[in-house]
């Protein structure tokens, strides 16, 4: 039986309290044929097309059959899934791929950054939360996508976007949604914040920070009518969801980026000031 998306008054009663990254929420329709069917404090994207569905990330283990439950009550079979992308290697967003990729066999697309964490079951040393994030359950067979690349099914065309900082792998994507001949560009931007190990220190990382900070001017300059985030939190979602602010604002990435510099900034000179 097919189940229309839950209204945001119920997606918000269902999450009332809860943000965890593990708490099941009903799945609710962003714009056109965008969805989020992750859970109240992570956003697992689903993009459909009559050709197939691209899933973006998969929250936590805990979290998988609440979302594979999602997909199949807006009507969807989990076998049409072809694609399964994600934001960035950590087990918050990554967790449940294994369990998902079983469930649909589809094809995981990672940057190699991203594929080389995903196939060890661990993040990598490079990343500045390596000492704090958890082990996963490895996942086999990830394809490579290179910055730029395209992944395609049919009408979606989703473009990977490096945004090197969070973590190694952090990618960004873009693409355009339709409907009623009123196209909007979309921007699942990854997570831009820097957030580390208790030892660890940005700014004794001076390629890490170049590096990242021209993935916030890449952020800022995406044509962006939409943005989403993997934590929604960090883009105010769910009120943009609700009406309560703007959901198409053409700023938004520009706005994300800007307050993201502003917050790295502010790290690094609390660090500078810690060595005085």
């Amino acid at each position: 039986m097919v189940v229309k998306p839950a209204s945001i008054s119920e997606f918000l009663t269902q999450c009332d309290g809860k943000n965890g990254w593990s708490d099941p929420a009903p799945p609710i329709n962003i714009t056109a044929n965008v969805y989020q069917v992750g859970s109240c404090g992570i956003v697992a994207l689903l993009i459909t097309s009559d050709d197939g569905h691209i899933l973006i990330d998969a929250a936590t283990k805990q979290a998988a059959p609440a979302i594979a439950s999602n997909i199949e009550r807006l009507g969807f079979k989990l076998g049409d899934i072809r694609y399964i992308l994600l934001s960035h290697e950590h087990w918050d967003h990554i967790g449940g791929l294994p369990t998902l990729q079983k469930m649909t066999d589809a094809k995981v697309v990672a940057l190699q950054a991203a594929k080389t964490a995903l196939e060890s079951g661990r993040i990598t040393d490079e990343d500045p939360q390596a000492a704090v994030h958890p082990e996963f359950e490895a996942v086999s067979d990830v394809q490579v996508i290179e910055d730029g690349g395209k992944v395609q099914l049919g009408p979606l065309s989703l473009t990977a976007q490096a945004t090197f900082g969070h973590a190694p792998g952090s990618t960004s994507w873009t693409w355009q949604s339709c409907e009623d001949e009123k196209c909007h560009a979309i921007v699942y931007a990854d997570s831009l914040t820097a957030v580390s190990g208790d030892s660890y220190r940005f700014s004794d990382h001076p390629d890490y920070i170049a590096s990242f900070s021209n993935s916030l001017k890449r952020v800022a300059a995406f044509d962006c009518d939409i943005l989403i985030t993997p934590h929604p939190s960090a883009s105010d979602l769910y009120n943009r969801i609700a009406g309560n602010a703007a959901l198409v604002d053409p700023q938004a990435c520009e706005k994300y980026a800007k307050t993201a510099r502003k917050k790295l900034d502010a790290r690094l000179l609390r660090e500078t000031e810690a060595k005085k």
